[in-house]
């Protein structure tokens, strides 16, 4: 094999800022036609040097380092990216090894037939990452493979930590040296998930500083967000099971079933101050004196439910505390760039004051007096307090105080003697109503390495936002209504596309079905955009905003079905069943991404009634599908797939293709069975279902979704067409009465009996061939 050397070194000198040392930003660029990677890495004290490489030479990298590592002038300080083993490697290259000493290791060597990777050690990697010597220094990766987690990091507080209580007998220094372990340890065991660790990472010092001053578990302490409560699991002795979060784990919301530390369950969000307010007034009634903490941040505090409680908790004047984690997000760019609370030497001294026991009373002592001087009085002393307050607190403060809310802040939310001073002031307050403490976090103060890629395989939903695009570039009266907690990023492309005809409106999905209702009242076509869980919280919305008044309003239901890792919280169980249920509603499914584009064209094309079609998370069917322009399929017409004998498996959905997979598994037995495609679970195409049972014995209809959805709808319709009377025999096979908790979306299917091997055991018991089925299911 012919080695061909390039290399492109940059300005390989010595910064006399650094004494010598050098400042680097290291950036790897593999010219590959999909699978490309970016590693952008930028640590302090080392040297700037860029390495480009092409397919036909992989070894320069490899030798570029090699020579720079010979005659560069390393100390320990600078090895902070390469302390342990890192390898490079490129599809159908050489995979080259260092060792600890940075010395190529030619003997490691190998030819690679992997993806393309640039794969460094946990440790080496994290300990950039968790430096403090610069507040520039960050790392940011798009990796397509994970890093090692097998070495075991040095976390000495962390490990002496058994329960939350031991953190009051450290010290305010020894605690930010824990934070910075949490944090370390945080990057090492979420990497694993895939899932942005941004917001955990944020809320550490707030998650420390919430155990040092309360009494956990006596004290309550509620969260809003799975993201913040990761530092919380930590503290309780539960991060080892994170990674996974499946075969009976750690849960990835707080659960009272897993630890007394987890007050209430977090579902959607938005819940804490409701349940924290009914575990205060449960607690005055009982006459204890344990303190509630319910902690939400910026995004779930959007939802109507966080301001009927904040107003109820005002009226009830229950003592408890509202913890506002503002870690400045926001859903409109523009307000984002706005204003926005900042936090000064001046704003903490104030908070301080305004959560100091001696200023309450004396607020209290004042509204006493001026009470029994009279009436005006009372109401101008009122006005005065609260023009203070406006003046001194951030823009739109006095909104809590229009609540009911004593607000203080704004309080460094990473500062954690700041947070301690203002939270141990505040719970030795007693019977003075519910307190609003404005928190401020900062996600981008973290590595940038918390923003994690990992895209191998198109989706459902890209291939719905190239075909809605597709739609919207023919109809000028398409437009986008999307909710949820958070935006599947393919919808970026139709954001950026026509960014006047999209609107995310957030944990607002109340607010959006009827939105999208006056939007097809006002002529437009709306594509409203809501997962399957979160639809549920509109419900009352489609009913009488949109099915009762006929509104031709689309919703698109995503993440349908069993959802692998974010488990029972977010899986799409129900919404087959509640919402063909509705008399007007036209509800479909595509069995893949041929069938999706068509049903986007046909939603497009219906403009008398609401439609609803569900599709899965998941990869789509075929890999390198492009996509066609979408036809408009007939309402209420299914299709016949496969035909064969005796069974009929009649899927509905993503569950077609676990039919086709049985239909295979049969096939090796000599068993023929028909495969069908329902498509519409309402209208039925009830042609199809009479067919199905007048050329079959037995008939199988499938589903991924619960008792009462498809399945029920072809009972009813062969019951009373007195199909059942005759010689077929129904059987559904649909998700468990029960919620099923985190695993892979294959071990989830398992569980839940709808692999194709569950559906093929079913035909071959219907047929008496009991073993074959019990061996086929071993």
């Amino acid at each position: 094999m012919k080695i061909c050397f390039s290399r492109v070194v940059d300005r390989i000198r010595p910064s006399k800022k650094t004494n010598g040392l050098f400042q680097s930003r290291y950036m790897f660029r593999p010219q590959c036609n999909s699978n490309v990677v970016l590693l952008l890495l930028r640590l302090p004290l080392l040297s700037i040097v860029r390495w480009d490489w092409h397919d036909d030479c992989v070894e320069s990298l490899v030798c570029s380092l090699s020579k720079f590592i010979v005659w560069s002038d390393f100390n320990s300080r600078s090895l902070l990216l390469f302390m342990g083993s890192a390898s490079i490697g490129y599809q159908s290259g050489i995979s080259a090894r260092f060792d600890r000493n940075l010395n190529l290791r030619w003997s490691d060597a190998t030819l690679s037939s992997l993806p393309c990777k640039v794969d460094f050690s946990r440790k080496s990697f994290l300990s950039a990452a968790t430096s403090t010597h610069n507040k520039e220094c960050s790392n940011r990766a798009r990796v397509c493979s994970l890093p090692n987690t097998d070495e075991k990091l040095e976390t000495p507080i962390l490990d002496s930590i058994e329960t939350p209580s031991q953190l009051k007998n450290l010290t305010v220094k020894e605690l930010k040296h824990l934070a910075d372990e949490i944090r370390t340890e945080l990057l090492s065991v979420l990497w694993k998930t895939r899932k942005s660790v941004k917001p955990s990472l944020a809320a550490i010092e707030l998650t420390l500083a919430l155990h040092y001053v309360f009494r956990a578990p006596v004290d309550k302490i509620l969260w809003d967000a799975v993201e913040q409560t990761y530092a919380h699991k930590v503290l309780t002795r539960r991060w080892s099971s994170i990674p996974s979060r499946q075969n009976n784990g750690v849960s990835g919301v707080t659960s009272r079933l897993e630890s007394e530390y987890d007050s209430f369950g977090t579902g959607h969000g938005c819940n804490s101050i409701s349940a924290g307010l009914g575990l205060a007034v449960a607690r005055d009634i009982k006459g204890k004196r344990d303190r509630v903490v319910a902690v939400i941040d910026s995004v779930t505090i959007t939802a109507g439910q966080a301001y009927e409680a904040m107003s109820n908790a005002g009226y009830l004047d229950s003592n408890m505390i509202v913890i506002l984690n503002d870690n400045r997000h926001s859903l409109h760019p523009n307000m984002a760039d706005g204003s926005k609370a900042s936090i000064s030497a001046l704003s903490s001294f104030m908070s301080k004051i305004q959560s100091s026991q001696i200023f309450r009373k004396f607020r209290e002592l004042a509204k006493a007096m001026t009470k029994k001087i009279g009436k005006g009085m009372y109401e101008w002393a009122a006005k005065v307090d609260e023009y203070a307050r406006g003046m001194v607190g951030p823009t739109g403060s006095t909104l809590f105080e229009e609540l009911g809310l004593y607000y203080i802040g704004p309080v460094d939310g990473h500062n954690i003697e700041d947070l301690v001073c203002v939270l141990r002031e505040v719970a030795s307050l007693d019977s003075m109503g519910p307190v609003l403490v404005h928190v401020i976090t900062e996600e981008k103060r973290d590595a940038e390495t918390a923003s994690i890629i990992v895209k191998d395989r198109r989706t459902y939903s890209d291939c719905f936002v190239e075909a809605l695009v597709m739609e919207a570039e023919k109809d000028r009266d398409i437009v986008v209504v999307h909710a949820g907690i958070e935006m599947d990023p393919s919808l970026v492309t139709f954001q950026e596309r026509f960014p006047e005809r999209f609107f995310n409106v957030g944990l607002a999905e109340q607010h959006a079905v009827t939105f999208s209702a006056g939007l097809s009242s006002g002529g437009l076509k709306p594509f409203c955009i809501i997962p399957s869980a979160f639809l549920q919280r509109a419900y009352d919305q489609v009913v009488h905003d949109v099915d009762r008044q006929r509104k031709a309003v689309r919703f698109v239901i995503t993440s349908a079905g069993l959802v692998g890792s974010d488990g029972p919280v977010q899986c799409g169980a129900f919404d087959i069943a509640f919402m063909s249920c509705l008399p007007n509603m036209i509800a479909m499914a595509p069995a893949n991404e041929d069938e999706l584009v068509n049903m986007v064209a046909t939603a497009a094309n219906v403009t008398d009634r609401p439609v609803c079609f569900r599709f899965p998370r998941g990869a789509i069917v075929n890999k390198n599908y492009l996509v066609p322009t979408g036809v408009p399929v007939e309402i209420g017409r299914g299709r016949v797939l496969l035909e064969g004998q005796k069974v009929a498996l009649l899927g509905y959905g993503a569950m077609v293709q676990n039919c086709i997979n049985a239909h295979s598994l049969l096939s090796k037995l000599g068993l023929n069975v028909t495969v069908a495609d329902a498509r519409f679970c309402k209208p039925l195409d009830i042609k199809l279902v009479r067919d199905l049972c007048q050329n079959h014995k037995f008939l199988i209809t499938v589903e991924e979704g619960c008792v009462g959805g498809f399945g029920s709808h072809v009972a009813q319709f062969i019951a009373l067409d007195g199909q059942l009377d005759g010689k077929i025999k129904w059987r559904p096979i649909v998700l468990p009465d029960g919620y099923i908790e985190e695993a892979s979306p294959n071990e989830q299917l398992a569980l839940a009996g709808l692999t194709g091997h569950h559906i093929a055991a079913t035909a071959l018991s219907l047929l008496g061939r009991t073993r074959e089925a019990l061996l086929l299911m071993s």
